[in-house]
């Protein structure tokens, strides 16, 4: 063409369709739309395109559709990556970190980035009485995580820098509140307001520098751990650290955003896990599996379930395409615990039973909490305990990296969809 002499090189709408990966017709709703300019050829058969205005409009398109959709919100985070078939904290494969170190070490690696070898949490004697004080006034039905977002805003309260939103002071409320946050909950098999006088917050002859999972123990079962029972509690803990942005994170990081102090982040956190499509997950797996080993077959269990309409707790993951690795690894930790046998027996009779009809349902993690629960002798919500205590080291990791944006960056723009203005008045 005359115009490709002149070193303006043009393309027939084929051509320019081919490019754009859309048919013929899209291409001339481009130029009604202004998005793109034509040109009648020189025997007046079609039209022309500028090949640069075309591969311009390729690649705009290109990341407009690689890039979240409209309404969903994207996150920078240097935390956690999710693959297919495994997950990384910073880099770092969260599965072999979690089994190599303890909670406190792993959650020392979110936070810093460095590995703190013999990390302990200790909490401060008068944030942990005001912690156990509040909690004590509860009525005996609350649930754990009523007790945990009471514990959380009494610890709030007694911390003069709470609002300091640096990240020394901001590490400092997180180690902090995390073994506040334990020591706060009534030991297993005692009265809940026997315990509020004690200001040191652990059981008769626990150890009070151990590891976190060790004080944690007493408090979801009045059971004496068995050899190998209290690695695989501290290995849960460490596993459950983070998660990328679940509904509970993405709130904590809204909060941060907002900057919420730390401890006001953290019950955002907290708020979202009372919802029953996110925190009550533990609860109904821990139920199904002692129901499997109280009808002594998986069999008639998945059948209720599926009978009465719903999914069966513990199965399937929507970022795994096999076995939850959280799952593999807890289970592999509880093979060597005795009394997990009858519990673990029981879940993979569960996960068989739904696999013969059902292809893709493997087991998730809580599934696999579910055994250390039922095997330890605890109640069914002992897993939404496990899992807020593990989180709230990742929920801080999150708020520390918000701290660190431009503040008030997620204000999504709503989308109204009433009627038009102006509007007679009521």
């Amino acid at each position: 063409m005359d115009d490709q002499a002149h070193g303006e090189r043009r393309l027939t709408t084929r051509q320019a369709a081919e490019l754009l990966g859309v048919k013929p017709a899209t291409v001339y709703a481009y130029v009604s739309r202004g998005q793109l300019s034509s040109r009648r050829d020189a025997v007046g058969r079609g039209s022309t395109f500028d090949a640069a205005e075309v591969e311009a409009l390729a690649r705009r398109s290109r990341r407009e559709a690689a890039a979240p959709a409209a309404g969903e919100l994207s996150v920078r985070t240097s935390l956690t990556l999710i693959e297919p078939d495994r997950y990384w904290f910073r880099g770092v494969d969260a599965v072999e970190l979690a089994s190599r170190h303890c909670y406190e070490e792993v959650a020392e690696w979110l936070w810093t980035g460095a590995l703190s070898r013999g990390a302990r949490f200790t909490a401060p004697d008068r944030q942990l009485a005001a912690a156990r004080h509040a909690v004590a006034a509860l009525p005996e039905h609350a649930g754990p995580i009523d007790r945990l977002r009471v514990a959380t805003a009494a610890a709030a309260v007694v911390d003069p820098l709470r609002f300091d939103l640096s990240a020394e002071a901001v590490l400092g409320s997180a180690r902090c509140l995390i073994p506040t946050l334990v020591g706060a909950l009534p030991e297993a098999g005692r009265e809940q307001g026997a315990a509020a006088g004690r200001s040191d917050g652990e059981p008769a002859g626990a150890p009070t520098g151990g590891l976190l999972a060790e004080r944690l123990w007493a408090r979801l079962t009045a059971r004496e751990p068995e050899p190998g029972a209290l690695g695989a509690l501290d290995l849960a803990l460490a596993l459950l650290i983070d998660h990328d942005l679940a509904a509970s994170t993405l709130a904590v990081r809204v909060a941060a955003s907002a900057r919420a102090h730390p401890y006001a982040a953290v019950s955002a956190g907290l708020g979202v896990l009372e919802g029953p499509l996110h925190g009550a997950a533990g609860r109904l797996a821990h139920r199904t599996l002692a129901e499997v080993l109280d009808r002594g077959a998986a069999a008639p269990v998945v059948a209720d379930h599926l009978r009465a309409g719903r999914r069966v707790p513990g199965l399937g993951h929507r970022l795994y395409a096999g076995e939850d690795p959280r799952a593999t690894a807890l289970f592999a930790r509880l093979e060597g615990v005795p009394a997990a046998g009858p519990a673990l027996a029981a879940a993979r009779e569960l996960v068989a039973t739904t696999a013969a009809r059902r292809d893709g349902l493997h087991a998730n993690v809580d599934l696999a909490l579910a055994v250390l629960t039922v095997s330890g002798g605890m109640p069914a919500e002992a897993g939404e305990t496990v899992f807020a205590v593990a989180r709230t080291a990742g929920w801080m990791a999150h708020a520390l990296e918000e701290y660190q944006e431009r503040p008030l960056r997620m204000r999504p723009s709503g989308q109204y969809q009433g009627p038009r203005p102006p509007q007679p008045m009521p």
